[in-house]
């Protein structure tokens, strides 16, 4: 068997989510599906380098699946580019070493989070940005954003639900950028994992400090309460998008 790694881009819009599950759509699913097709009918299973949940998308998901034989990198990479639907694309395909494990060696993560806040709103960015219609002091966003940096227990900013019980995890990048016109931000957060629904429940604790309704200098002390309670609202999903994956 050759092990191959390859980099998936999607639109999240008509999935439930990344992972395969017994009602609805899933990017897994569909993959797979193709993989089948293309490996004459025997199955094939795929392994990303985490779930994404129904609505969020993906510019850089990484996958790594086994196959029976060794093909053209480029011929690989065509065939699962047409032969999947129209929302998945294949970035790229390469051979990987028989232990890599798209999820268990996974070093760095990145994620954005687009936010509509035009005025009136855009009927073509729905499912693409989450809107804010609210007024937003982007200099206190600014000013909470370094608080998050270095290592912290997470709790606070995960939903529940989520498996795992280690919520550590360490921050290295958590900027604000700001279209020319005016319209969209984007949050880009940078960090060796994320927990369940981190991302959104950042940004939706940030608008809210943006927003004067949580002081600006809040972070450190909802870090430290380690309750879900004291941090903003959950981000909707369509805003959500995991940019990139690196590895050693």
């Amino acid at each position: 068997m050759v092990r191959y790694k390859a980099v998936i881009a999607y639109d999240g819009t008509h999935f439930n989510g990344f992972q395969k599950q017994p009602n609805g759509r899933t990017v897994q699913q569909e993959v797979e599906k193709t993989l089948q097709k293309m490996n004459n009918g025997e199955p094939v299973t795929i392994f990303g380098s985490g779930r994404t949940d129904a609505g969020v998308h993906a510019l850089g998901q990484v996958i790594h699946f086994d196959y029976p034989q060794e093909r053209p990198l480029e011929r690989m990479r065509f065939a699962l580019d047409t032969q999947t639907p129209e929302d998945i694309a294949v970035s790229s395909v390469e051979i990987a070493a028989d232990d890599f494990h798209a999820r268990y060696h996974v070093v760095e993560k990145t994620y954005h989070f687009k936010v509509q806040i035009e005025k009136p709103r855009s009927p073509f960015r729905r499912f693409y940005a989450s809107y804010f219609p609210y007024p937003l002091d982007l200099n206190l966003i600014r000013q909470a954003l370094p608080d998050l940096l270095g290592t912290h227990d997470f709790t606070s900013f995960c939903a529940t639900g989520g498996a795992i019980e280690d919520k550590v995890r360490t921050i290295y990048q958590a900027d604000l950028v700001v279209n020319e016109a005016g319209t969209e931000l984007t949050f880009i957060f940078r960090g060796n994992g994320f927990l369940y629904k981190m991302i959104r429940i950042l940004v939706g604790t940030l608008l809210k400090i943006g927003n004067g309704r949580i002081p600006a200098d809040s972070i450190p002390e909802i870090l430290a309460a380690k309750d879900r309670n004291l941090a903003g609202p959950t981000a909707h999903p369509e805003g959500l998008y995991l940019a990139e994956v690196k590895y050693k």
